[in-house]
């Protein structure tokens, strides 16, 4: 397997968690959607929407099923379309120096439902676009959730964001652009490398039984 060859099927799932369709953040996701194709991976752009998305409920009826109790919004179609996904990108814009409320929303949900394994090892990354500033913050509250749960983080040759009011000043971000277009390579790269991997037969880390330690007993 050379240049751009992918393993056929490979694919990365694309969330857009800005309730504007196809604004800053989407401009963004497809920089990102785009380069993927062009090495071989498959990109699907996954949009949250405008409908509300709950804040989890903390009732474990997860645990029984692996679903969210809560079926009138986007988080079990999309728990079904991770189950088959190599990858992930987490796309937000920035609201008072966070990540979208609903987005928040969604991750808290899809990683407290998520059966077990569904992202393990599978590499995430996270963007965000703003006019001005809270980048960086709304960033590390994105990471947070890949970092609980075993995945490896993509990063680029800048932090993972884009400047703009509206799509056509995303569009003039040219460094913005290429950190989008590094980040794809980026997370290609490591998915032919994951893959090669196992076909050379390299297993998946050692499994320890979980262990929980309280602070307070």
């Amino acid at each position: 397997m050379t240049g751009s060859e992918g393993r056929m099927g490979m694919k990365v799932l694309l969330v857009n968690g800005s309730p504007n369709e196809k604004g800053c953040t989407f401009t963004a996701l497809c920089e990102i959607a785009e380069t993927l194709k062009t090495e071989g991976i498959e990109a699907e752009i996954f949009q949250l929407g405008t409908k509300p998305i709950s804040g989890c409920l903390g009732c474990k009826g997860c645990a029984k099923t692996g679903r969210c109790v809560i079926k009138n919004d986007p988080v079990n179609e999309f728990l079904d379309l991770a189950q088959t996904a190599d990858g992930f990108v987490f796309g937000s814009p920035v609201h008072y120096a966070a990540a979208s409320g609903a987005l928040t929303s969604f991750l808290d949900r899809v990683f407290y439902a998520a059966p077990a394994g569904t992202f393990l090892l599978k590499p995430g990354a996270a963007i965000c676009s703003a006019r001005r500033a809270g980048t960086t913050t709304a960033l590390d509250q994105i990471n947070k959730y890949f970092t609980i749960a075993e995945m490896p983080v993509i990063s680029s040759e800048y932090w993972n964001m884009v400047h703009g009011n509206k799509p056509e000043q995303v569009k003039e971000d040219l460094e913005g652009l290429q950190t989008m277009r590094v980040l794809a390579r980026n997370l290609a790269w490591f998915l032919k490398c994951k893959e090669a991997g196992e076909r050379a037969g390299i297993a998946l880390p050692e499994r320890e039984p979980r262990l929980r330690t309280n602070f307070i007993r």
